[in-house]
């Protein structure tokens, strides 16, 4: 039985996606469950599993290729026997096209490489981690000797530009700016780490403790937890945050959900999930979608200070920085604590300053006074 393969469903805000990387050629077999072809749309990497086991007679659409949802791009027949494969042929197939073209241009054997694809097939991160750094585009000489290469924009950087364009041209941004002592929290998680992991199976971070003091301070505010509509205000009666996870595919923002719900441990488990499969592009779009306000940790690249910008439609993201020891006065002494610059960037169309400033003076409470997290005072 001759079967469509096609492009899953995409969300309301996807009009379109593109074909990266076929697993399977024309005569192989196709077990079911198994991924046809990676397909990028301007939030995430999708995988396409075969719906039924059987043999691969059609390619419709290839690599680079721009597709709609529902839109049929192969054909597997059910009942087809797949013809026997010569050995060099296993070897050419066992190495993506968009890996052996970068793998020709970089001068590597892409037959020695161990691959992490599906099968152990050969794809074109493997390439890159043998050639020591990102590689996206053969350079080109230019007049005088000197070297250029014009890479295209993935789908998601272009989707990531266009959003951060939006934000800032249709919200009036502002930052402002507060400083947390981190050493209670530092004191805390040193002395319950271990146990903590013990019992829940996940390490206790700081994250937690950020998403818990941001609940906290936008249930004392909610104008913040709020978006503009038009010439409306809507409040959110939930608390769903968006954690900014960058990687080597771009930057995404996956929503938890009902935050005010979970536990330091549901937190931290939901996290390390978003960001194990961030790297691979497994995050779904539907964890990628909504949200009511959203956190950026930037320390953990090195960040001292920045002006983290809102992801729209939300009206507010707060940043947050590395934790350096420094000097700071106490009681007329001057003492080393480790401190944090938090930056929260808002749409003042919404959010006036006062409201903004004891937003995050309410963080820093929250975070020199953990308990106040912990026993939700």
């Amino acid at each position: 039985m001759q079967i469509e393969v096609k492009v899953p469903q995409l969300s309301e805000s996807v009009s379109e996606a593109t074909l990266l990387s076929w697993h399977k050629q024309v005569g192989e077999a196709v077990a079911e469950g198994e991924n046809l072809i990676d397909v990028e749309t301007d939030k995430v990497v999708l995988e396409l599993p075969a719906v039924k086991a059987g043999v691969l007679t059609k390619l419709l659409k290839q690599n680079g290729d721009k597709v709609t949802s529902g839109e049929v791009i192969a054909v597997l027949d059910t009942e087809a026997v797949a013809a026997a494969p010569k050995a060099k042929a296993e070897a050419a197939l066992a190495v993506t096209p968009s890996a052996r073209k970068l793998a020709h241009a970089n001068d590597v054997d892409a037959s020695q490489l161990q691959g992490s694809g599906r099968h152990g097939v050969v794809i074109k991160e493997d390439v890159m981690a043998a050639v020591g750094k990102p590689v996206a585009a053969i350079p080109q000489a230019t007049a005088g000797g000197r070297v250029e290469q014009r890479v295209p924009m993935t789908r998601i950087r272009q989707r990531i530009a266009e959003r951060l364009l939006q934000s800032q041209q249709n919200a009036a941004i502002l930052t402002t700016f507060n400083e947390v002592n981190m050493q209670p929290v530092i004191e805390l998680r040193n002395k319950y780490k271990d146990a903590f992991e013990k019992k829940h199976g996940v390490k206790l971070g700081f994250s937690s403790f950020f998403v818990k003091a941001a609940v906290l301070a936008l249930q004392k505010f909610p104008v913040v937890n709020a978006s503009v509509d038009g010439t409306d205000f809507i409040y959110h009666g939930y608390f769903d945050i968006g954690v900014a996870i960058g990687s080597e595919r771009g930057l995404v923002v996956p929503i938890i959900r009902d935050a005010d719900k979970l536990s330091l441990a549901d937190i931290e488990k939901q996290i390390a999930d978003f960001g194990a499969r961030a790297k691979t592009g497994k995050i779904t779009l539907e964890e990628l979608s909504g949200g009511t306000f959203s956190i950026s940790n930037g320390g953990v690249f090195g960040s001292m200070l920045s002006t983290p910008i809102i992801n729209p439609p939300q009206s507010a993201i707060l940043g947050i920085h590395a934790t350096k020891d420094r000097p700071v006065a106490e009681n007329g002494q001057v003492v080393i604590r480790p401190m944090n610059y938090l930056a929260l960037s808002y749409d003042h169309r919404i959010i006036d300053g006062r409201e903004a400033v004891q937003f995050l003076v309410t963080i820093k409470e929250a975070l020199e006074f953990p308990g106040r997290v912990l026993l939700d005072l």
